[in-house]
């Protein structure tokens, strides 16, 4: 998993609509209907909600949609995220398609030694993602983990179309992003695409930097064992992102920002315009 194999950066995601459940992944089978009625296919069918009050876990409906970007979405990452502080791992996650996001690399370097990704707004793109379904525990400690690095903002689906595979579309989700803003392309000055495999974003910021390779280099193995062992070096190459000029500061997500705002559960976000097999969710 990326937090103790950083060049395995973001982590292996979900191979489609799933429960995460321990170190088990079960398959969802998708329903014309909301989430908690898909049904869990290694548990003969039975309602993923039946299956998560069996578990003695809140249902679909007492949980907080929110957008997964980078390692969120590896249910290795996010299971150890939740067991090391003693937090059962029982979490829905499923393919979502959002217009208006695109993924980019984050202006820093993380504590586990990688360049992790950050949405940023981008209102031509459509981008699949994953979606989790956190209750409020769990939703607590992400927090815990992202900040300061990160902030949380709420999408409106208004504004920022997010459609499951069932077709529905919500009305809003959380999202995090970046508070150290997006890495640019040294030749271009655009976002550069985040996501993509490790070893080779960190060889290309080395080969673009005579610094970055004094201080990290000569390659990604090094720049991951030296960047995870000294916070003060991470700090250093991150102020040396900002130096070379490589960094856009992330303010089209601050509109969407309210950190006093009351959480909001997937009950209390009515799908948009979710046109479904067998009638409209409502």
């Amino acid at each position: 998993m990326p937090a103790r194999q950083p060049l395995t950066y973001p982590g292996r995601q979900i191979p489609g609509p799933s429960l995460l459940t321990g170190d088990e992944l079960l398959q969802l089978d998708v329903r014309p209907l909301r989430l908690g009625e898909w049904q869990v296919r290694e548990r003969g069918g039975q309602p993923l909600d039946q299956v998560l009050t069996e578990l003695g876990q809140a249902a679909a409906g007492d949980r907080h949609p929110v957008i997964a970007v980078g390692s969120n979405a590896s249910p290795g990452q996010v299971a150890h995220k939740l067991t090391r502080l003693g937090i059962p791992a029982a979490v829905p996650m499923a393919p979502v398609r959002v217009e208006g996001i695109a993924v980019g690399c984050s202006g820093h370097i993380s504590p586990a030694g990688y360049v992790a990704a950050t949405p940023y707004v981008e209102r031509a793109a459509a981008t699949g993602l994953v979606l989790t379904w956190l209750d409020s525990t769990q939703l607590k400690a992400v927090d815990e983990t992202e900040f300061p690095d990160y902030r949380r903002a709420v999408l409106p689906g208004d504004q920022f179309a997010m459609t499951l595979a069932s077709g529905e579309r919500l009305s809003g989700a959380y999202i995090y992003f970046s508070a150290h803003g997006v890495l640019t392309d040294p030749t271009g000055g655009l976002p550069r695409p985040g996501g993509g495999d490790q070893a080779t974003l960190l060889r290309a910021l080395l080969a673009a930097s005579p610094r970055l390779r004094e201080l990290l280099g000569p390659t990604p193995e090094s720049w991951a064992a030296r960047a995870a062992a000294e916070r003060a070096v991470r700090a250093q190459g991150t102020r040396i992102f900002g130096e070379e000029g490589w960094v856009l500061p992330q303010t089209d997500f601050l509109p969407y920002t309210d950190e006093s705002a009351e959480l909001r559960r997937y009950d209390d976000l009515p799908p948009l315009g979710g046109s479904l097999a067998g009638g409209t969710v409502s």
